[in-house]
């Protein structure tokens, strides 16, 4: 650390600058203004002659230094920090120009070192400034490294724990930024560590800001910097006082509105193929075996029913998120089956549709018969199974849904709604191509004997998914929970026998099997608060080659030269099962992986988590299955696609390389 000034001698009343210049040995860094997680900024205490004033320190843009889980600001190797000193006009030449400072600092590597000095500097006076050879040049590198005042309009706002950074003007574009990090002037505002996700488009950027500890100021200043498409970093200072969250013109990351409503009915209609639909989709074919033959207008009723049910529940499910966000949770698609009571209930409610389909019990309303599907005349069935259909529907992400629902999330309430409405329409789509066409139930075999061996026979997919709900539940809670759900299966199938008996009995033995029935399902209802409590499992060893995602262990590997694949997985997403299955622990994935050094992290959203859903969200994903591939040395990922394939991974492996 020296005291440097850009002139060799000074003239009365003109400005000049002085600084503290730091130079560093590698790996060490001192600090920013404001430091982030740790860490102390630098001190100067000038003591001038009479008549002479001092301006504050000037702060050089600083750096993201990740240590461990924390991010710290500040600088490495060698900068400058710069004050403007104004001269007394009264000096006059041949006189000496004398600056004294106190200054301390933190300086860090493993370890941090608090250090201080005191400097003399002495300057003759002449009649012109005379610059500084050798100094000068670094004060004009110094200076450009300063912010500039920022050219853009710039808005701010925060909803719950998530925030961004508006900026508009006609010189942005997707090709002039490539980068963007904004730097809060205020400590505990924002949280350091946390993702800064950007998305531009013609004329606009937005970066997400993920709300820090402290409450927020009336402006929230700081510092963005953005590295062009040349790769040369720019800094601008900027202030703006806190609003509602700004979204991107259009909405959703740059996706428009009539963009997302397409790629959201094709997400709901590639739903139905997903694994996760398939016990509701045999349910349907049992349905659309009843209506063979039936007349038009009962046929148009019943695919009018099922899709209001469908789209409904969409709508049901898209205002619930909005509520949950604006309430400061973090929620994203599939979020319910994070609960343990819901997986339960779930799991329990496949069991008892698989019971009823086997004749176990019967019931004409809602859920009979598999949602009432095969019981004649249940347009209430109909409508009861869309909405099983949806709910179970959640652990799955079918292609084009994760831009749409991600766009849905980032447009005004009104606009998410319409996205989510499209993407019932989408699921929808084939039953409700009955009610527009009746005359294809013609096609189908008549009514017959035979339909009551295919309604036992669609039992099996409820049971098989029962069991896996069962297997999710185990993930989530553990043997604990998994004992109570067990045991609630018990009673359900135990209610399920003491309500068909009472079916076919009379007088007091009816009586006595409807009270089982009831007695069963409260006894069961009573295990849920044990399930809600039930400890998470503790974290098992991990896949081969695997280690647990963190924003600190990506920032780790990249800083070794090693390139990054991220996937952000869900026990009960079955997508993410079998992408993993298919693609990920292939043999010829497994040796590139290995290969090419690259660290394989896993994030678990099995139980959600706000880390897990900031990096989802930051890269306009509302579920899992996300799957990210970084660069070697840094930089931003490359994010693949929710159906993954052997070759497209290694594809990614080879364009990173490329790269």
């Amino acid at each position: 650390m020296t005291l440097a000034a850009e002139v060799a001698s000074v003239a009365p009343g003109q400005p000049f600058r002085i600084g503290l210049r730091q130079r560093l040995a590698p790996g060490w860094h001192t600090y920013w203004q404001n430091p982030g997680d740790a860490g102390l900024p630098p001190d100067v205490t000038l003591t001038l002659p009479d008549g002479a004033s001092a301006g504050p320190i000037q702060w050089p843009a600083p750096h993201r230094i990740p240590f461990g889980p924390l991010v710290n600001f500040g600088y490495e190797n060698a900068t400058l920090l710069p004050q403007e000193v104004t001269p007394p006009v009264s000096l006059t030449p041949g006189q000496s120009f004398t600056i004294q400072a106190e200054a301390s600092w933190l300086v860090c590597e493993q370890v941090c070192i608090p250090e201080e000095g005191r400097f003399t500097l002495t300057l003759p006076v002449e009649a012109a400034a005379r610059p500084d050879a050798a100094m000068a040049p670094l004060f004009q590198q110094a200076e450009a490294q300063l912010p500039r005042p920022s050219p853009w309009e710039a808005s701010i706002g925060f909803e719950g724990k998530e925030g961004a950074l508006l900026l508009r003007g006609q010189d942005l574009s997707p090709q002039s930024v490539k980068e963007a990090f904004f730097f809060p002037a205020e400590a505990g505002v924002l949280d350091h560590a946390g993702p800064q996700p950007l998305r531009v488009t013609e004329g606009a950027l937005r970066l997400g800001l993920p709300r820090g500890m402290m409450e927020l100021p009336t402006q929230v200043a700081g510092v963005v910097a953005i590295t062009d498409g040349a790769g040369v970093r720019s800094a601008y200072s900027l202030s703006a006082a806190p609003g509602p969250l700004p979204a991107l013109p259009g909405g959703g990351g740059g996706l428009p509105l009539g963009q997302a409503l397409l790629w959201a009915a094709l997400g709901g209609l590639i739903l139905n193929l997903m694994p996760c639909v398939f016990p509701i989709l045999a349910m349907k074919a049992l349905g659309i075996a009843r209506l063979s033959g039936a007349a038009r207008a009962t046929v148009r009723a019943h695919g009018a029913s099922y899709t209001a049910g469908v789209v409904l529940s969409f709508l049901l499910l898209g205002g619930l998120l909005l509520g949950l966000r604006l309430a400061g949770q973090t929620a994203g698609w599939g979020f319910q089956f994070t609960s343990p009571v819901f997986v339960a209930l779930t799991g329990w409610l496949m069991l008892a549709v698989g019971l009823n389909l086997s004749g176990v019990f019967n019931i004409g309303g809602p859920v009979g018969a598999g949602g009432a599907l095969a019981a004649r005349g249940g347009h209430g069935g109909s409508f009861a199974t869309g909405a099983l259909a949806v709910l179970v529907a959640t652990p799955c992400t079918a292609p084009f849904m994760a831009a749409a629902i991600g766009a849905a999330m980032a447009l005004p309430p009104a606009g998410t709604l319409a996205v989510f409405g499209a993407m019932g329409l989408g699921m929808a789509a084939p039953y409700a191509l009955l009610a527009l066409a009746p005359g294809l139930t013609r096609l189908l075999p008549k009514p017959g004997a035979w339909m009551d061996r295919l309604k036992q026979a669609l039992a099996f997919p409820m049971y098989g998914a029962a069991l896996w709900l069962l297997w999710v539940l185990a993930q989530l809670t553990g043997p604990e929970g998994l004992a109570a759900a067990m045991a609630g299966g018990l009673l359900v199938g135990f209610g399920a026998w003491a309500l068909g008996t009472a079916q076919g009995a009379r007088g007091r033995w009816r009586l006595a099997g409807r009270g089982g029935a009831a007695l069963a399902l409260l006894l069961a209802a009573l295990l849920l608060p044990r399930l809600h409590a039930a400890p998470a499992p503790a974290a098992t060893a991990a896949e081969a080659g695997a280690e647990p995602w963190s924003a600190a262990r990506v920032a780790a590997a990249q800083a070794e030269g090693r390139p990054v694949f991220v996937n952000l997985t869900a026990a009960w997403c079955i997508t993410c099962k079998v992408n993993e299955r298919v693609a990920l622990d292939s043999t010829a994935v497994r040796e590139a992986f290995a290969t090419r050094r690259v660290a394989y992290l896993t994030g678990d959203w099995t139980r959600g988590g706000a880390e897990i859903a900031a990096l989802l969200r930051a890269h306009g994903r509302e579920g899992v299955p996300l799957y990210l591939v970084y660069p070697a040395g840094g930089g931003a990922p490359a994010v693949l696609p929710q159906i993954l394939t052997e070759s497209i991974v290694l594809r990614a492996l080879e364009a990173q390389a490329a790269g």
